[in-house]
């Protein structure tokens, strides 16, 4: 499976957050299909001392239409969050996307409305 351009770039950005990679695909196998989500992370929160857990889909969005790419990536993420929700509810999901991405693209009002509809969260 072929990871996306900065997949890395995101990896390395949690791990100085202070996240702790836990795995590297993220596999899950629900309903007798398998998905592999880019990254699983764990960060302790040291005032609950419970675990945070996140799940992070990393797209680079290198096509040359940004529509089709986001039309991947809600159909991928909202598949992923119906899979977490019932393998790992406490796991958060995110969107990864270049910053580069988000301030030419995710800021433009319809994909605004899709990222509030759909309650995504964005690294």
């Amino acid at each position: 499976m072929a990871k996306d351009l900065f997949h890395d770039v995101v990896k390395n950005a949690l791990i100085k957050d202070g996240w702790q990679i836990t795995d590297d695909p993220f596999f899950l196998k629900v309903g007798g299909v398998e998905f592999f989500i880019d990254l699983g992370a764990e960060k302790l929160i040291a005032a609950e001392r419970n675990g945070q857990r996140i799940a992070v889909e990393i797209k680079s969005f290198i096509n040359p239409s940004s529509i089709t790419d986001f039309h991947l990536a809600i159909g991928q993420f909202i598949n992923y969050r119906v899979a977490l929700k019932v393998k790992d509810p406490e796991r958060q999901l995110f969107l990864a996307v270049p910053d580069t991405t988000y301030q030419r693209f995710f800021h433009k009002d319809f994909p605004q409305m899709v990222i509030q509809y759909y309650q995504l969260k964005l690294l």
